[in-house]
């Protein structure tokens, strides 16, 4: 079953003589529990592409289908909520509230769309991260590998059709990111989670089931 599909998408930054393609025409589909590696060179348009396929931006032209909806079809309001239920989106930053604890920055999807989050489902996803004695930490009280899990957890929780990670492991040494891979190998495995991840790191995109080399704005 086809997750996503990305139809004839491009994106188009400024005008005339300061016009500059990001992505020209790209066209790809995602198999649910695929985990994809997509990697390219500073600039290629990797980046731009997994924000378009997170309803981060728009595109120029193009679509982008998730689980049969054309997701540039909502308004801004209806992405918002959609994105929130069914995209996780793992940061190369992190991007933790520095007053929230662990569990509390875990679970802070489900609480922004009023759903309660199970004791039980939180303490299994505690689990898998490594987590379960870290739960009640704050962001400044942690690793930087012990963050970006907290971070995989947050993009877990809401059990989204797509999780997107954005060079999750380019601020981290290479033991943590060995271990933030093999995280996201397992939440692939245990979850039939559907990952896509950017990565400059081949050894690293290795990993995956399925590489995808894009270069100037277009898949190689």
């Amino acid at each position: 079953m086809k997750i996503v599909k990305v139809e004839n998408l491009s994106k188009v930054y400024g005008k005339g003589s300061t016009e500059v393609k990001a992505l020209d025409n790209v066209s790809l589909s995602i198999e649910k529990g695929e985990f994809v590696a997509i990697v390219g060179a500073s600039g290629s348009g990797k980046s731009t592409l997994l924000h378009l396929m997170g309803g981060v931006d728009r595109p120029t032209s193009g679509r982008v289908m998730i689980n049969d909806t054309d997701i540039f079809q909502l308004n801004n309001d209806k992405l918002a909520i959609f994105r929130r239920r069914q995209i996780g989106i793992i940061y190369q930053f992190y991007n933790l509230l520095p007053t929230l604890n662990v569990e509390e920055n875990i679970t802070l999807p489900m609480e922004l769309d009023g759903r309660k989050v199970e004791d039980g489902e939180l303490d299994d996803i505690l689990k898998l991260l490594g987590l379960t004695k870290r739960r009640k930490h704050l962001p400044n009280e942690l690793s930087g590998g012990q963050q970006q899990r907290t971070s995989i957890g947050r993009a877990l929780i809401t059990r989204p059709a797509l999780i997107l990670a954005d060079e999750p492991t380019g601020n981290l040494d290479s033991k943590s990111s060995n271990e933030i891979v093999e995280l996201l190998r397992k939440s692939n495995r245990e979850y039939n989670q559907t990952i896509v991840m950017i990565t400059h790191n081949l050894e690293i995109a290795k990993c995956a089931d399925r590489i995808i080399t894009i270069e100037d704005g277009r898949i190689k």
